[in-house]
């Protein structure tokens, strides 16, 4: 059995959406017969910071500013790791964190005769950078990124580029785990009233903002039909509780717009249980994005909910129980949505089962068969 690192540039969250992918992600590949470890970048209770190793403590750098500096160049562990263990695949989630460090950590696995690849989740992303400090490290990133793709055996992307950074790359769609994504079983009386969802870790590309803008002029005209929007994660940044916040000052929308924060397990199945229509990302636009095939759009489909989203997402642009809308800064029109989900009959399993092909598994066996052939 092949031994293969997993790593990342940082820790995990217990309702997070990337977290719950990575680890979907690593029992895929442990289902298609390599013996993976995962190894990631994190706190301790105590305030420490280090590097861990499926659980257990690779390397401690301590407390204060010496161990804040450290984990930004000393990657030396995990090369050593690599060697001692014969890693023979590394597959790095990238932190867009191109430099000299990362790209001397790549050189020493390959040196050890480790096939390194890295994941690029969205692409392009320059455009996410807005802030001072976070441009200050996209500046050393673009500097980098060209001769750290060039050191790589290949990039895995969610988009339709065929090279990235002049590297080349492995095109798969971000996949789901059936096992831990169970499918909608209630259907309720709409009738009278629908209930929205979206599910996000809540950045401004997800366009939830033109979604509230709608719903503000969709109450304008006093309907006696009663649409609820359940907004279930966290507002990412002050930009996001900007866009968003003032929206909901609107007398008219504080009795229709449900903010729940951060849900997972039980909790975060009973909102969709209650749910009729979901909601994607109505603004990749505002990142430079058009293809792009986004893990939500996939959870939705296995929940068995129909939903709306504003990019191109060649797996279902052409599916029945999807709603597009314009890639722009209109407001989304609410009666579309309340059209279309009434004029649906496909039942959640059958939503579900169209995206079989998709399991995590069928898309990291592409992984592995193309450096196979390398």
């Amino acid at each position: 059995m092949k031994k293969a690192l997993f790593l990342l540039f940082h820790g995990f969250g217990e309702a997070n959406g990337i977290s719950k992918k990575i680890r979907y992600q690593v029992k895929a590949l442990k289902e298609c017969g390599l013996d993976v470890r995962t190894c990631y970048y994190d706190f301790m209770p105590d305030g420490r910071r280090c590097w861990m190793l499926d659980g257990e403590i690779l390397a401690d750098f301590g407390f204060g500013l010496s161990a804040k500096i450290r984990k930004r160049f000393d990657f030396s562990f995990i090369a050593d790791y690599v060697r001692c263990e014969k890693i023979e695949f590394v597959y790095i989630r990238s932190y867009h964190n191109a430099n000299p460090f990362t790209i001397h950590l790549v050189n020493r696995m390959k040196k050890y005769g480790a096939k390194v690849l890295m994941e690029i989740p969205t692409y392009p992303y320059d455009q996410e950078y807005i802030t001072r400090s976070m441009k200050l490290d996209l500046t050393v990133d673009q500097h980098f990124r060209s001769r750290l793709a060039r050191c790589l055996d290949g990039i895995v992307t969610f988009s339709n580029a065929k090279t990235i950074f002049g590297g080349r790359t492995i095109r798969i769609s971000n996949g789901i785990d059936f096992d831990h994504i169970p499918v909608k079983t209630q259907k309720n009386d709409t009738s009278r009233e629908m209930h929205l969802l979206g599910v996000a870790e809540i950045h401004y590309w997800h366009g939830f903002d033109r979604l509230l803008s709608g719903l503000a002029e969709y109450y304008q005209t006093n309907p006696d039909y009663k649409v609820y929007f359940h907004i279930v994660g966290p507002l990412f940044g002050e930009r996001e509780q900007q866009e968003i916040l003032p929206i909901l000052q609107n007398k008219e929308l504080k009795d229709y717009v449900i903010l729940h924060g951060p849900l997972h397990g039980a909790d975060l199945n009973a909102c969709f249980e209650q749910a009729d229509f979901a909601i994607g990302s109505l603004g990749r636009h505002r990142s430079g994005i058009t293809f792009i095939k986004t893990l939500k759009n996939r959870e939705y489909a296995a929940r068995g909910i129909a939903f709306a989203y504003s990019e191109t997402d060649e797996d279902f642009d052409s599916m029945p129980y999807v709603c597009k809308v314009s890639a722009d800064e209109s407001p989304i029109n609410i009666r579309k949505l309340i059209d279309f989900q009434h004029s649906m009959t496909l039942t959640p399993e059958e939503i579900r089962e169209s995206v079989r092909p998709l399991s995590w598994k069928a898309q990291m066996q592409k992984v592995i068969e193309d450096f196979h052939h390398e």
